[in-house]
Parts: structure tokens; C-alpha cells; sequence
């Protein structure tokens, strides 16, 4: 392959040259995934704080059903002494667990139902039937 330079004359590729534009192509590449995966990770981290804002709305609700809610990055968690309702973002998605307190060692807690979801609003209303499932 040849290349041309301002003069007109042609020069011919070395490796040298070949090496830096390949390095430099995928260099590019890799800050452009990297952006991506950051931008996708603060994106995650809205949603675990909105749902988050969302559910802890209600103070008055949440100590009547002997509920707290809390956070841990892209968690965020519905704690009851008999169960555990958690919503983990990751990728753009929410995944929605129910676990049951009751039959496992302190500190754990099994899971029993999962689902995923598209946004917070789908989050709410799962975690809310979760809910209701458990205060039957």
C-alpha cells in the first residue's frame, strides 16, 4: 500500500506506521466502550436513586408495615424481619427480588420470585405486588 504525501510522491507503509494507526484505532475504541459503560453506570445509579426517593417517600407507610428502605449503590432494598424485596440496576435493567427471612440463616435470605424490569415505574409496581404477596 502506498500513501501520498503533499509534494505528490508516494511513501511506501511501513510498520511502524501501520502499528500506530492500528494501536491509535483501538485506543479509540476502548475510550468510546469505556464512555459508554460509564455513561450506562450513572444511568443505573439514577435509577437505584430514584426508586430509591420513591419508596422511602412515605415514612408514616414504611413504619406501619414495619419497613425500611435503604441503598447500596445500584441496590436498593425493602427490608422486613420476615422478608427482603431488592431491586439491583445493572445494564439498563432492574431485577427484582423477593426473599424470604424466615427459613434461612441470619443475614441471608433465599430468593423466592424474581423479574426484570424495563424502568423505575416497572420497579415500583413490582415491588409493590412483592409486597402485598408478603402481607397477605
Amino acid at each position: 500500500m502506498t500513501t501520498r504525501t503533499k509534494k505528490g510522491a508516494t511513501k511506501a507503509l511501513s510498520l511502524k506506521d501501520a502499528f500506530e494507526v492500528e494501536f491509535a484505532r483501538r485506543e479509540m475504541e476502548r475510550r468510546k466502550r469505556d464512555e459508554a459503560e460509564r455513561r450506562q453506570q450513572e444511568a443505573d445509579l439514577a435509577n437505584a436513586e430514584a426508586l430509591f426517593n420513591a419508596l422511602s417517600g412515605d415514612p408514616e407507610f414504611l413504619a406501619k408495615h414495619h419497613l425500611s428502605v435503604d441503598r447500596r449503590r445500584y441496590t436498593v432494598n425493602i427490608d422486613h424481619e420476615n422478608f427482603r424485596i431488592a431491586a439491583y440496576w445493572e445494564a439498563g435493567k432492574g431485577s427484582v427480588t423477593s426473599s424470604d427471612k424466615r427459613t434461612t440463616l441470619p443475614g441471608s435470605a433465599a430468593p423466592r420470585k424474581q423479574e426484570t424490569v424495563e424502568s423505575v415505574e416497572d420497579a415500583l409496581r413490582v415491588m409493590a405486588q412483592f409486597l402485598v404477596d408478603e402481607t397477605r
